[in-house]
């Protein structure tokens, strides 16, 4: 075998998708690994979110969003759920996830009646049925009958995406199956962040969503702390930095009811990325040169010239 870099390199975009609470973001995860990476640029081809990346060997596996797309019983407007789908329409693999337990539910048959309209005629759907270890192994095999008998998956995977069983096994099979050709993303454009980074990045997002114009573009979110608790939750204390009074009160909002939204969409938004509840705590602080700070600019990972 050669080096990395005389392999043939292989790159695709992969979109996982499934009812809310399959454990999507439990799978994602594990695929990426520990650290979710963040990515500094989109590439234009895909109208959903980038959500991870994941190389095995010579394949780049980039993961995208598809957001919340199905609520059945609820006619939704052709439109909009066209352009729900975006993510997946563009994708190269879909997978859809199952809860064993769970089954071929309303909302699963409602989802596979939209991949049969919706996707291309190019596009590999591929199942994977977590949380395996919940079912007897007879009754998994038919549901595995049951599902393939619905839609023409080209593949069947059983997975425990908390555990780890058989995701090793999706993961190369993606990356032997994605498009030969040239990554998305150099290697050094792929940002490891670890988790408090990427939630203080999801909160300063809710922020600039919130504030539009009117943010004080010198502001900054920092994960002060963290605690995992027994009972699986995780507290999380923030402090959003700005650089002037006045800028405060723009943040916390009439009767703090910005700060009230804000810390709502973020805490929403991160709990679902870890896949566990999360209680999240928000301050506003004035530290008005915390753009010099030098130890600000080692904890966001840049670094500090004087001078510049």
């Amino acid at each position: 075998m050669g080096s990395l870099h005389d392999m043939t390199k292989r790159a695709g975009f992969v979109a996982l998708i499934g009812e809310p609470n399959t454990g999507k973001s439990t799978l994602l995860n594990r695929m990426v690994g520990a650290k979710v990476s963040i990515v500094t640029h989109k590439v234009q081809t895909t109208r959903a979110r980038i959500r991870g990346i994941a190389m095995e060997g010579a394949a780049q596996i980039v993961f995208v969003d598809t957001p919340g797309l199905f609520r059945p019983r609820r006619r939704l407007d052709r439109a909009m759920v066209a352009a729900a789908w975006g993510g997946a329409v563009d994708a190269d693999i879909v997978v859809l996830l199952v809860e064993a337990h769970r089954g071929l539910t309303d909302g699963v048959r409602a989802i596979l009646d939209t991949l049969r309209e919706k996707l291309p005629e190019r596009t590999r759907v591929a199942l994977a049925i977590n949380k395996i270890d919940r079912v007897k192994a007879e009754a998994l095999l038919a549901l595995a009958q049951e599902l393939n008998a619905a839609f023409p998956f080209e593949k069947t995977f059983m997975i425990s995406a908390e555990r780890g069983h058989g995701v090793e096994d999706l993961k190369r099979w993606l990356a032997a199956e994605v498009p030969e050709g040239p990554w998305f993303y150099p290697e050094d454009q792929i940002a490891d962040l670890p988790m408090r980074m990427i939630a203080a990045e999801i909160t300063r997002e809710k922020l600039t969503l919130r504030l539009h114009e009117e943010l004080p573009y010198q502001l900054t979110v920092e994960t002060e702390h963290w605690q995992e608790r027994e009972d699986g939750s995780a507290r999380i204390d923030q402090v959003i930095y700005v650089a002037r009074d006045g800028h405060k009160g723009i943040v916390l909002g009439k009767g703090g009811e910005t700060i009230k939204a804000v810390g709502r969409d973020a805490r929403v938004e991160i709990a679902e990325f870890l896949g566990c509840p999360v209680h999240l705590f928000l301050q506003v602080k004035v530290r008005e040169n915390w753009q010099e700070e030098r130890e600000r600019y080692s904890e966001m990972g840049l670094d500090f010239k004087d001078g510049d």
